[in-house]
């Protein structure tokens, strides 16, 4: 009993060490400068014929004054190109290369483009209208060399809804910890001073180009955060594929781990100890009668989300069924970090 009221206390102190830095960021205005630099979105597309022309159309209706619209069609086999270039349009440019990655794609785009800010978003993405002009206004000083927004998720299914549950609570992690030093400029929604990429030598090519970029950028000044520039995008629908998305992108954020406590290993490790008491204890506390600690348990992560719904905007009924979510995060994630983990070291012991 001891030990799982103790565990249950580990759980909301540490999501709530998380909450109550969020709300107390809700009440806290962070820096903004009013300027109007020309933008360049780069749309890197591969076989996204079926997506493309609405992310194309949400682009150009963005509510800024000074931009172009970049569509790098990456060697599709579909009707991508002839899709993108359908568009009649004076600020949009589509070009099409040989098949070499997203990374290679967005430095082809750059390489094209006349912006002195450079925005990335994805094909099966769609900007909301306020997105560049909220990316630029975050680039409060010289030194801000790039800026990531919100990134969520449509759809009616579970993992849909799941994901975008994921997504609000990473928002709120970002708002709560990271306005001013984001650790991940998503690749749906981020924007970068032009200058700064080409120190860096553009976008950095790895599997996870945008931690990977964001990383190096550090290396020479900020990156931070503008909670109200949101993209929407498409998520994986079945849990195979879900899967496997996750493991490329963890397998290739280990090899980029790094940047201080709340981005370092120690942090990582404590994270999964929390996931695996979120595993283990709801499901005792029912299994042996602890009704009272259950619903303690299930009231504290409801609220923890409901408020940033309101905030953010997102389902209630997210955040009504929440408890139910933070566990099956917790055991995806647990498996597949377990998972991660050993593939990392076998590969490290191998080239030994």
């Amino acid at each position: 009993m001891k030990l799982l009221i103790l565990a249950l206390a580990v759980i909301i102190l540490w999501d709530g060490y998380f909450f109550f830095n969020y709300i107390i960021s809700l009440f806290r205005n962070y820096r903004i400068r009013e300027w109007r630099p020309r933008v360049s979105i780069i749309i890197p597309a591969y076989n996204e014929g079926k997506r493309v022309l609405r992310a194309i159309e949400s682009a150009l209706a963005q509510n800024y004054p000074n931009f172009e619209v970049i569509v790098v069609d990456d060697g599709s086999s579909d009707d991508t190109f002839q899709v993108a270039s359908s568009i009649e349009d004076l600020r949009l440019r589509v070009y099409r290369k040989e098949h070499g990655g997203k990374a290679k794609a967005l430095n082809f785009g750059l390489s094209k483009a006349s912006g002195d800010v450079i925005v990335t978003t994805d094909a099966d993405s769609y900007l909301e209208p306020e997105a560049v002009k909220e990316l630029v206004r975050r680039f409060y000083s010289d030194e801000v060399l790039a800026v990531g927004g919100q990134v969520r998720v449509r759809g009616d299914s579970f993992l849909e809804m799941a994901q975008d549950a994921e997504h609000l609570r990473i928002a709120m992690f970002r708002r709560a910890k990271e306005l001013d030093d984001l650790s991940l400029a998503p690749g749906p929604i981020a924007a970068f001073r032009r200058e700064a990429l080409g120190k860096i030598g553009g976008f950095v090519e790895d599997i996870v180009e945008d931690y990977a970029t964001t990383k190096a950028l550090k290396g020479n000044g900020r990156v931070v955060y503008a909670p109200k520039a949101k993209t929407w995008v498409e998520m994986p629908k079945s849990l195979r594929i879900l899967w496997r998305q996750r493991k490329r992108w963890f397998l290739g954020d280990l090899k980029n781990l790094g940047g201080g406590f709340t981005k370092d290993w120690a942090f990582l490790l404590l994270g999964d100890f929390v996931a695996f008491l979120d595993v283990v204890v709801p499901p005792l506390l029912l299994f042996l009668g602890f009704w009272g600690l259950f619903l303690l348990w299930w009231a504290f992560e409801a609220v923890t989300m409901l408020i940033p719904t309101f905030a953010e905007g997102g389902r209630l009924s997210n955040a009504f069924l929440f408890p139910i979510l933070v566990w099956f995060w917790a055991l995806f994630y647990l498996s597949l970090h377990l998972y991660s983990y050993v593939k990392f070291l076998l590969e490290k012991l191998e080239k030994l």
